[in-house]
């Protein structure tokens, strides 16, 4: 059984909560830390079985009886508690991304060096049914030489104004999540990124300095061309599909829904709608993500996703950035440490 310590019981600090305690067998929630913990998160998390509770991360990291720690505090705060975490012989699993800042993810890689930690990054997509199927494919040769890429990722609806002020920009927010599917998918890392993007959702969005629709190009070191088209708003559910073209065929897939049922009539043809948000897509991934974790630190394995799986996907979202204001295609090879 492998003790875990969660730092953050914010919405993702609580989806990892309850998959541990319902659906990862050799997992036990043994703290729970947030700096704004209050009585009715306290109450719901010794509900949950959970013995202790504390405003205080550190006193996580200093508990003997904790094996590891999940980070799903705020994101300016995962390279430092991942550092401070690593020095305390803790196994670390942490939410997308490390940081936006690649000299600090690169501290966290420092701190790897040397030690016997295992550590993961939270790209939950990863382990979806569905995208899990894709990658098999494509690994396994059934399509050949992968040629082309497409990924649509939409969500159903703009995030709050106050959270796009300090979300690090959509590359680097919503986007980080299809930078590490077309890696996955691919099977090597990106050279060049071409944005083109714009506001067409919101105008407060892009008051605020960011964008809410984009399509991107990236070319990838095997040669693959991969193509993603985002957009914050898709009025009909969150949309979350792929495809990826091979020299000896294809393989895609498309939305979940609550039930594959099709109505005929003389009114037209009509299905369900995809799942809402991400939440109802996604919480078998979290719990398979989390599983993997606990099932490395106790067999001693390889995690799924290293600390460069959490490098890379940072790296091409400055480089969308870039592309953006600078109106051209960049090489991965600018973005440097």
């Amino acid at each position: 059984m492998v003790n875990v310590g969660i730092i953050g019981a914010g919405r993702i600090g609580k989806v990892h909560v309850e998959s541990i305690c319902t659906k990862v067998a050799d997992g036990k929630v043994a703290a729970l830390a947030d700096p704004f913990m209050n009585e009715e998160t306290e109450a719901w998390a010794k509900e949950m079985g959970i013995a202790k509770v504390t405003k205080d991360y550190k006193e996580v990291l200093a508990d003997e009886n904790i094996d590891a720690v999940l980070i799903c505090s705020s994101t300016d705060t995962h390279s430092v508690i991942s550092v401070e975490a690593i020095k305390a012989g803790k196994h670390v699993f942490c939410e997308k991304p490390v940081d936006h800042d690649i000299e600090k993810i690169q501290q966290v890689i420092d701190a790897l060096k040397d030690s016997n930690v295992k550590y993961q990054v939270g790209f939950n997509r990863r382990f979806d049914h569905n995208f899990m199927a894709v990658q098999e494919a494509v690994a396994s040769g059934k399509i050949g030489t992968p040629q082309i890429i497409k990924i649509t990722s939409r969500d159903p609806e703009p995030p709050a104004l106050e959270y796009v002020k300090v979300s690090g920009g959509m590359f680097l927010d919503m986007t980080i999540h299809d930078f590490d599917m077309v890696r996955f998918l691919a099977g090597c890392n990106a050279e060049e990124i071409y944005v083109e993007a714009a506001v067409l959702v919101d105008p407060a969005i892009g008051e605020a300095g960011d964008v809410d629709t984009a399509v991107i190009t990236i070319k990838m070191e095997n040669g693959a061309i991969a193509v993603i088209d985002n957009s914050r708003k898709a009025v009909y559910g969150y949309d979350q599909r792929a495809e990826v073209f091979g020299s000896d065929g294809m393989v895609s897939v498309s939305n979940d829904a609550a039930s594959s049922a099709v109505i005929s009539s003389a009114a037209g043809v009509t299905g369900e709608k995809p799942l809402h948000f991400f939440l109802e897509r996604y919480m078998d991934a979290y719990a398979r993500e989390v599983g993997c974790f606990i099932d490395a630190i106790e067999n001693d394995k390889e995690t799924p996703l290293g600390i460069m799986d959490g490098l890379e996907p940072v790296r091409m979202g400055i480089a969308a950035g870039i592309s953006l204001k600078e109106h051209r295609p960049v090489k991965l090879s600018e973005v440097t440490v």
